[in-house]
């Protein structure tokens, strides 16, 4: 049985006895069966990494990542290895590793080589570089997409278990989901960019390609880590990868572009059922001012951030750009002051607009790309079918948000599908718990090989309390987004114990329930627990409002969390709804449409 390069099934394989150094020379037979001389600019010598892996000694569980080989995009350094970002000219071996490098190859992974790439990060066909392209993986005619186009076809092809990419304007979204893997993309800041060559040093973000969600999500937690030589860097909340609210409300695109391909739409509406099916509400809603944030990233002033970023060599060393780069890049010097100033308002103006629309949302959910590209059609259209692949990234990283890239099945034709679900800022585990849902039963890759059986999720980490939440602050209810402003982790549905009654309270806004204990009542109302850590309780309970308060409620499964209660003077004038079993319930009734 061919040995998978998932990372769960490598550790799996490890603790049974396997050596890394069968990993090392699989990794270089299959890549040798790949006969892809664009995957790499630069591999490592296999008997440099035959001693790397012996170095490991014996197979450590407590190492996440021990002997798991990884492949890294080319403007990421890498110690001893060149960096060239796809252009010969600009080559430079640098003598320390870029800061997630680090962090991985102290978790244990190997570092097999650094991968081709769109030249400096601009472009989203992955052709645009001066080494053979890739081949995408499912479909050699095709675009492999860019800009870190070597990084998802290694991944794709099962060579390695994992890579990294940036992520400007998509470039760890559309090749991943061009080639039918997952690629995260970070809230900004999250995963330092210390010791990758720029592309918009501003908007940059460093994304991981992987054959499941849960390995890409593995990676991020050890990599988000705030690194104080970024001054980019943030720090941002990490959770274990758990149960996702079973209630959420996910923004799709009110009108659709797909530029004629109707199997990629179709693929997108199957993706839309399936995510109805996981307990999800659609909310349509308009996009025409998140696409004109997308215009402003290459038809507004920050192309010329692009141009920053590389100023002291493009001056010296233009003639050795790329053409259709160095038409990017160089014309961003005609910008002046003024017009950046005018771009940045433009873009406030903009992220106002939608920053309600974001809020009456839980996530959205948008194709990854609208068409696919065969590698001859952008030869004839280089510039309109790269803006085309950039309808639904391009906006992403200027409002700051975080995304999953993940594969939805095959269309009719063979082609990948992919959608993309997004969330503001810091909301990475909840993106990443939704799209491990949808990914589900995908094939991965290239590979033919399937995901495994789901484990069961990790304990909360630290001391947490539970709270009982009964009406507005269920998922996908309109206050739920207090719980999770606060840190709160979706724990599980669950009923109450017999003896309790649900009032319908007179006078909420926005509408809430009671719930209170009642010996005399056989009723249970379904509720669900969720957990705070300590200093988020404290400051939730007290920011619960009368006639609500928080109390303990005893559940059918013989637990007693804190939860919330009303107290007895709000039941004037309120309706007792107990027999419809919970608020969700009662609110899904109260909008059926009722004959006479």
């Amino acid at each position: 049985m061919m040995l998978q390069f998932d990372i769960e099934s490598l550790l799996d394989a490890y603790a049974r006895g396997l050596s890394p150094l069968a990993v090392v020379e699989t990794v270089y037979d299959r890549l040798e069966a790949a006969a892809d001389p664009g995957i790499f600019i630069h591999l490592a010598p296999k008997e440099a990494l035959l001693r790397e892996a012996a170095a490991l000694g014996a197979f450590d569980p407590a190492v996440p990542l021990w002997g798991v080989p990884f492949a890294v995009k080319d403007n990421i350094d890498v110690a001893g290895m060149p960096t060239t970002a796809a252009c010969p000219a600009f080559s430079h071996v640098p003598q320390v590793d870029a800061t997630v490098v680090a962090l991985l190859k102290r978790a244990g992974a190997l570092c097999i080589g650094k991968t081709n790439m769109d030249q400096f990060a601009t472009g989203l066909v992955g052709v645009r570089t001066p080494y053979p392209v890739p081949r995408n993986a499912i479909d050699p005619t095709l675009a492999p997409g860019g800009s870190s186009s070597g990084s998802a076809v290694v991944v794709a092809r099962g060579i390695v278990a994992f890579a990294l990419g940036t992520d400007t304007a998509g470039s760890g979204r559309i090749p991943a989901g061009l080639n039918n893997i997952v690629g995260l993309k970070p809230t900004l800041g999250a995963l330092s960019t210390s010791g990758v060559t720029p592309a918009c040093r501003s908007l940059d973000c460093v994304s991981i390609f992987a054959l499941t969600v849960e390995d890409a999500y593995r990676v991020f937690e050890i990599t988000a880590t705030y690194d104080a030589s970024d001054p980019f860097s943030k720090r941002v909340p990490k959770a274990p990868l758990g149960a996702r609210p079973p209630r959420l409300r996910v923004g799709v695109p009110a009108e659709l572009r797909f530029f004629g391909d109707a199997l990629m739409e179709a693929g997108y509406e199957a993706a839309l059922g399936r995510l109805v099916r996981l307990g999800c509400q659609i909310v349509a809603l308009p996009f025409e001012d998140f696409h004109a944030v997308a215009d402003l990233l290459y038809r507004g002033a920050f192309v010329a951030e692009r141009y920053a970023a590389i100023r002291e060599f493009i001056e010296t060393n233009e003639a050795a750009l790329h053409p259709v780069t160095r038409a990017i890049i160089c014309g961003a010097s005609r910008l002046s002051a003024v017009d950046a100033f005018e771009s940045v308002y433009a873009l406030r103006a903009l992220q106002a607009r939608i920053e309600p629309l974001l809020a009456s949302v839980d996530l959205l959910c948008v194709p990854t790309a609208p068409t696919h590209y065969t590698l001859a059609e952008i030869a004839a259209e280089p510039i309109d079918a790269n803006t085309r692949l950039g309808t639904y990234t391009n906006f992403v990283n200027l409002l700051d948000l975080c995304g999953v890239a993940v594969p939805v099945g095959a269309l009719a034709d063979g082609r990948p599908a992919s959608v993309t679900l997004l969330a503001p800022a810091n909301r990475d585990t909840l993106v990443a718990a939704l799209a491990r849902d949808l990914h589900a039963d995908n094939g991965l890759g290239a590979t033919g090989w399937r995901r495994r059986p789901r484990a069961a999720p990790p304990p909360d980490d630290g001391e947490r309390i539970e709270i009982v939440v009964v009406g507005a602050h269920l998922s996908g209810m309109p206050l739920n987004g207090e719980l999770t402003a606060l840190g709160a982790r979706f724990s599980r549905v669950a009923r109450t114990a017999p003896g309790y009654r649900l009032y319908a309270l007179a006078g909420q806004t926005p509408p809430k329930p009671g719930l209170m204990r009642d010996e005399t009542s056989s009723g249970a109302v379904e509720i669900e627990v969720w957990t705070l850590d300590v200093a988020a309780f404290g400051r939730f309970v007290a920011s619960v409002p009368p006639p609500l308060c928080i109390g303990t409620v005893r559940l059918a499964d013989g637990s007693a969390p804190k939860g919330f209660l009303v107290e007895p003077a709000a039941l004037n004038g309120a309706d007792d709804i107990t027999v419809h079993g919970g608020w969700r319930a009662y609110c899904l009734a109260l909008a059926e449409p009722h004959t006479t």
